[in-house]
């Protein structure tokens, strides 16, 4: 499978420089700045809360504009269309992603519950739902942008799909050692168990949706609906929990996210849609080999 290239402008040095992999790696990265300021800027001049209504709409706004800044950057930048936003599948891919990301986590927390370690001891009402949805939408959006749309896509046009399958995992599982609670074993599940899974599902589809919907849905699953901790953040779901136990079976006050069933079950579900991408033939070669099977080719 050949990647997205940018539209280079035949013998144009100063083009071919700027659609290099790491050249545009390196011209995103204040892009993903601005719009994390912004998004800082806007949050506090709504005086926006994770809480409440506003923090919802807030996250909502956060995630048009990783949205809008990517769209501008791939249209204007590489001068190509934006086939990873494609929106006639928008909304079924997304229904997918989400679909999937809830039973992922069902499954996670039903097997911790069978080892002792997971019960309901009671509910709560809808006003734990804004903080739950923003803390799926915003992430989902800003980071599956940020990590598969420019990190794993660009390293994948340069170094391949293996290479930059294990740089982008090893990259996201890192990014979370500065949540609150975070180990090295919470990055490394985090690695394992979604830095292959969602890259995985990319290249499935070669678009975000999915990846998108299953970011936000694991997310809103684990805090809103069972009301575990979510990469270290404490949340409020729909069920009030009594969670105990080993901090290997639980994730301990990271969240499931850094237990061995989230790991093992993930994993195993990554490893699946790696096999699934395969036999789509889905995955590239590292550039240097495409060249030679190019030059090869035209002998």
């Amino acid at each position: 499978m050949q990647p997205c290239e940018p539209n280079t402008p035949p013998g144009s040095v100063v083009w071919r420089f700027i659609h290099h992999p790491m050249t545009l790696l390196v011209l995103s990265v204040p892009m993903i700045l601005a719009c994390v300021l912004l998004y800082g800027t806007i949050n506090r001049a709504m005086g926006a809360k994770t809480n409440d209504s506003a923090g919802l709409l807030s996250a909502f706004i956060g995630a048009g504009i990783f949205f809008g800044a990517y769209w501008l950057f791939v249209r204007f930048v590489e001068r190509r269309p934006v086939d990873e936003f494609a929106f006639p599948p928008a909304a079924k891919e997304l229904a997918i992603g989400f679909a999937i990301g809830v039973a992922l986590l069902s499954v996670v927390v039903g097997v911790i519950a069978a080892l002792g370690s997971y019960r309901v001891i009671g509910t709560r009402g809808a006003e734990v739902l804004p903080l739950a949805l923003s803390i799926g939408i915003f992430p989902g959006f800003s980071e599956e942008i940020a990590i598969r749309g420019l990190f794993f896509r660009l390293f994948e046009r340069w170094l391949g799909s293996w290479a930059a399958l294990a740089l982008s995992a090893a990259f996201f599982g890192a990014g979370h050692l500065a949540n609150p609670n975070a180990t090295w074993v919470a990055a490394a599940g985090i690695a394992f168990e979604a830095g292959i899974m969602l890259a995985a599902v990319y290249m499935i589809t070669r678009r975000l949706w999915v990846a998108i919907g299953l970011h936000a849905a694991w997310n809103f699953a684990e805090g809103g609906i069972y009301g575990t901790p979510v990469s270290g953040l404490s949340i409020d779901g729909l069920l009030r929990p009594w969670i105990g136990g080993s901090d290997l079976i639980t994730g301990g006050a990271f969240g499931p996210e850094a237990s061995l069933p989230a790991m093992a079950v993930a994993t195993a579900v990554g490893v699946v849609f790696l096999v699934i991408a395969w036999r789509r033939g889905n995955f590239i070669a590292p550039s240097w080999v495409r060249r030679r099977q190019l030059a090869g080719a035209q002998e």
